[in-house]
């Protein structure tokens, strides 16, 4: 399955899997996931996903739904439906897949995914990290990578000062 085929599908957890499935035994290619809201694309998010890139072949982005962005962030995200999110992280040359999962937690996604490399935000640290997460990427030997935080820049810090 190549990644425009990919594309065209759900891009539900399943596909996910078969994408990995076929990704593994045709190459020898390290997968470097991250994952989150990207309600509002900014620097700090450019430069997690350039650094995610340069951490191996293909970066997978678990893209959160707009009902568990909801259950995180309120009532009043997601600022861009879901789909938008979508559309906008694929466009960017640093990402190959999006996936969007229907969790709070990204523990779906990473259990089908099976990343080689794990990247978060320099602002978590191995102990902040979501226990559950932390624990099935230590479980599948995934590398987790802190990548520099860009202070001050946050999409709920870009909302304040516009709605402040």
């Amino acid at each position: 399955m190549s990644e425009e085929q990919f594309n065209v599908l759900n891009n539900d957890l399943a596909d996910l899997v078969i994408w990995r499935t076929l990704i593994k035994e045709r190459t020898s290619g390290i997968i470097v996931a991250t994952n989150g809201c990207f309600d509002i694309l900014h620097v700090g998010h450019i430069r997690l996903l350039e650094e995610a890139r340069k951490l191996g072949d293909f970066v997978v982005v678990g893209l959160n739904s707009d009902r568990s962005v909801r259950e995180l962030k309120g009532d009043r995200r997601p600022i861009n439906p879901q789909e938008h999110r979508k559309e906008v992280l694929r466009a960017l040359r640093w990402v190959d897949v999006v996936s969007i999962f229907h969790t709070k937690r990204a523990d779906s996604f990473l259990k089908c995914l099976k990343p080689d490399v794990y990247v978060k935000a320099g602002d978590y640290t191995m102990e902040t990290l979501d226990p559950v997460e932390r624990e099935i990427l230590l479980s599948m030997g995934t590398k987790i990578h802190f990548a520099p935080y860009v202070g001050g820049v946050s999409t709920t810090a870009i909302l304040g000062r516009t709605n402040g």
